[in-house]
C-alpha cells in the first residue's frame, strides 16, 4: 500500500503543481473556455494557483503528518474549485477537479490510518 501512495502523491504533486502554475500564468487561456474563471477576480484565481503549487510541493515532503495536512488541503482546495464549476454551469473540468479531491481525500486516509 506504501507504494501505491507513493505513486499516488507523486501524480497528484505534478498535477497541482501544473495546474497552479497554469492558474498564475495562462489564466487569461483559462478564461477563454471556463465560465467560472471569468467570474472570480484575477487574484482569488493566483491565490487559489500559489496554494495548490504550495500543497502540491507538500505532497513530496517525506513524513506522514506533513502529507496528510497538504493531502487535506488540495481535497478541499479542489473541493471549492468543484463547487465554483457546478455554481457556473462549467461541465468539463468538473471530472478533473473531483477526481484530484477524491485522490487527495485517499492520500489523507492512507497516510492516517493505513
Amino acid at each position: 500500500m506504501n507504494v501505491v501512495l507513493w505513486i499516488l502523491r507523486i501524480v497528484l504533486a505534478l498535477l497541482c503543481i501544473w495546474g497552479g502554475v497554469f492558474q498564475i500564468f495562462k489564466l487569461d487561456e483559462l478564461r477563454k473556455g471556463v465560465a467560472a474563471m471569468r467570474e472570480l477576480p484575477r487574484g482569488a484565481w493566483r491565490l487559489l494557483g500559489g496554494i495548490g503549487c504550495v500543497a502540491g510541493v507538500g505532497l513530496l515532503v517525506p513524513g506522514p503528518s506533513v502529507t496528510a495536512l497538504a493531502a487535506a488541503t488540495i481535497a478541499a482546495h479542489s473541493l471549492v474549485i468543484s463547487a465554483l464549476y457546478v455554481r457556473h454551469c462549467d461541465r468539463a473540468p468538473l471530472p478533473y477537479s473531483v477526481a484530484m479531491t477524491l485522490m487527495a481525500a485517499f492520500i489523507c486516509y492512507g497516510r492516517c490510518y493505513l
